[in-house]
């Protein structure tokens, strides 16, 4: 997709100005701010109505500007230099000169950081003298948006500007990783932990689902579609939506298929836009057929359950 640099220098502008602007991601779209402005970043939570115990993920152009706020170590160095940019996020240390807003932060000394793929919201770091704090750019538990038209059916006119990128590639969050202590996974997204432990050479604990939130995508109702959700199930009932993993041969009006043969990659991407299909489509609840919980088959049953805690 061709950048547009007039784009680009409007939503720079309103974000030096403290406003929020859509971005689009490689994972999801972005609900942006300036993470130094405690103006811009109490925006984010109110537009998104998200409570206020849930930190936000910063977005850095680079690991130069990163420095300017974190402490790292070689377990980060490592992972950086193997995934960076891409669709995986980093729990540091702040430094003590750190300019990060502390609404963004939820006062904690630590700080969720990731660098983005994607062309686009690339050029635009690259030419601000801040990081972007940009949670998914949805209402707070809700389905997260993967397209601009996405975040239009969430915040219509409430947010000044939508950048445009195109559809999401991944279309699933980043997976987040604690590197202050012992390693440990705090939210399954589109970075497989096997090949996250290939590279560090040791295996990782798993600890998405914590009893005091410490980063995003921690809460138990999360993704929601806003209607009920049934998991591992061989049929669907009168008047509900079935959700299945790939296309079968027999199609009815009800089928809605993740993928044409199966392919967990291209699942992932079409989850959050099959769910808002379901949706908009005036089904009264969703049937899931069994989904297999390996590579991002875990990444998608995570989201599944949390969006089935209707």
């Amino acid at each position: 997709m061709k950048i547009n640099l007039a784009n680009i220098k409007k939503a720079k502008k309103l974000l030096n100005n403290s406003d929020c602007v859509a971005i689009p991601t490689e994972t999801v779209y972005g609900l942006a701010g300036n993470a130094y402005s405690n103006r811009a970043c109490k925006k984010i939570f109110k537009l998104k109505k998200r409570p206020k115990n849930n930190p936000l993920i910063v977005h850095y152009y680079n690991i130069q500007d990163l420095k300017r706020d974190c402490n790292f170590n070689n377990n980060f160095l490592k992972l950086y230099k193997k995934f960076c940019p891409g669709p995986i996020t980093f729990v540091l240390n702040l430094n003590k000169n750190s300019k990060i807003s502390k609404i963004a932060t939820n006062n904690k000394k630590t700080l969720a950081v990731r660098f983005p793929k994607h062309p686009t919201t690339r050029n635009l770091l690259k030419k601000l003298k801040y990081p972007l704090a940009a949670p998914s750019a949805n209402l707070s538990s809700k389905v997260s948006a993967v397209c601009s038209s996405d975040v239009k059916d969430d915040f219509g006119k409430k947010i000044r500007y939508i950048l445009e990128g195109g559809k999401s590639s991944i279309g699933i969050e980043s997976t987040i990783i604690d590197l202050t202590k012992k390693p440990k996974i705090l939210r399954l997204g589109g970075l497989d932990i096997l090949t996250i432990q290939r590279v560090l050479n040791k295996k990782i604990i798993l600890r998405n689902s914590p009893s005091k939130i410490s980063a995003p995508g921690q809460l138990r109702l999360h993704y929601s579609p806003g209607i009920p959700i049934r998991l591992n199930v061989k049929s669907s009932k009168i008047g509900e939506a079935l959700l299945l993993l790939k296309k079968k041969k027999i199609i009815k009006s009800n089928y809605y298929f993740l993928s044409k043969k199966g392919d967990l990659k291209e699942a992932a991407r079409n989850l959050y836009s099959t769910l808002r299909k379901i949706k908009k489509n005036k089904y009264k609840s969703i049937a899931v057929s069994k989904i297999p919980n390996t590579g991002l088959g875990k990444t998608i049953n995570d989201r599944l359950i949390r969006a089935s805690k209707f």
